[in-house]
């Protein structure tokens, strides 16, 4: 039913650290090219026989640091050659359903994608004694797709973006994408995008319901239909807009905010008093691979502190990893700190899958006709 219970309630988590979206610090992880690539190749000098080998599906950003800080010594430790599957999330989750990566041992996919691949029954079910880095990560990623299946590796925020110099408007709260200053000047993801049913979410809070309602979250959403430049497919898109004056404000995931504050100085990022909306990315191992305990390993090292502290420092992936502890400078522009991640709102995958189709032609109907 439209009416039943989202899964936005604030969450309250009693682990220390931090986290997060999508996420990267390089292009959109949806706009990779498929290809398949290896890896670096570890010294096989501390182990007998030739390397297993390791299949990944993953996204490709920042390709030459996962090549050197996470798959190399990984590599040598197992004495394993890691093989990468690149693409985005729908095209190597359709690879997998449509049996065309039999080979692949282990997936990354966000949260949305891998819900679909549970429903699909494409995954396996995890064995938690083998991943004993899973104590040290926030409650929040642990099982966010349920206790079977992977965690997420990374956690990010979907907040607002926003140049004070161009709007007068200072912005707060998610009310504040209503506000008169930010007609014609105002971007929203599209409902087909990975964040598009946030915004709906977003929009029946605005109405002021404590439970999702669809007929009031497409109603105040068609308020702003007037005001909105442009939906956006890519972030690089609203980047794009932003720089060149046509857009002032938009919600946007955290991680890209950099480049906007690289043409816009100035840009500020709001987390919205009502709550900014975890973004999760997930790792799971693929139904029938032949080599499930060691892709098992490899979750258990992604998950890990040193793994996890790297790429926060490199500023690739928000960490989960509560044991590390980051600078302000090292956590400026990525999603960290218990203060931060308790305050994130997440939406119930299974209950967004089962209504998205509706969602869209519904919102192709009555919001932007």
């Amino acid at each position: 039913m439209m009416k039943k219970r989202m899964l936005h309630s604030l969450i309250s988590l009693s682990v220390v650290g931090l986290a997060l979206t999508g996420c990267g610090a390089s292009p959109s992880k949806d706009q990779g090219t498929a290809s398949t690539s290896p890896a670096s190749t570890a010294p096989t000098a501390t182990a007998k026989g030739a390397p297993t080998e390791l299949v990944i599906s993953t996204w490709g950003f920042s390709d030459d640091f996962f090549k050197k800080e996470v798959y190399a010594p990984f590599e040598k430790e197992h004495n394993v050659k890691i093989v990468l599957e690149i693409g985005n999330n729908s095209e190597r989750l359709n690879k997998v359903k449509q049996g065309s990566s039999s080979k692949v041992d282990l997936i990354y996919l966000s949260d949305y994608y891998a819900q679909q691949g549970i429903e699909a029954g494409l995954f396996e079910k995890i064995d938690r004694t083998r991943i004993p880095n899973l104590k040290d990560i926030y409650d929040l990623a642990k099982a966010p797709l349920g206790e079977d299946y992977g965690p997420a590796y990374t956690i990010g925020r979907l907040g607002i973006a926003y140049n004070p110099k161009a709007t007068s408007k200072e912005i707060k709260s998610w009310s504040d994408l209503w506000s008169p200053e930010l007609a014609k000047k105002l971007t929203l993801p599209s409902i087909t995008s990975t964040t598009g049913p946030m915004i709906l979410d977003a929009a029946s809070v605005v109405a002021g319901n404590t439970t999702f309602n669809a007929d009031q979250a497409f109603a105040k959403v068609k308020e702003l239909n007037k005001g909105v430049v442009k939906y956006y497919g890519q972030t690089s898109e609203f980047v794009n807009m932003f720089a060149q004056g046509e857009i002032a404000a938009g919600p946007i995931m955290e991680m890209y905010v950099k480049d906007l504050k690289t043409a816009v100085p100035e840009t500020k990022f709001v987390s919205p008093t009502e709550g900014a909306y975890a973004v999760m990315n997930t790792v799971n191992v693929i139904k029938g691979s032949k080599n499930k305990q060691l892709a098992e390993d490899f979750i258990n090292w992604h998950l890990s502190k040193e793994v996890q502290e790297k790429s926060a420092k490199s500023k690739i992936d928000s960490p989960v990893n509560t044991t590390l502890q980051l600078s302000a400078d090292e956590a400026q522009g990525i999603t960290y700190g218990t203060d931060v991640v308790s305050k994130l709102r997440k939406l119930d995958m299974k209950f967004v899958n089962q209504n998205l189709k509706g969602w869209i032609d519904r919102w192709n109907k009555e919001v932007t006709q």
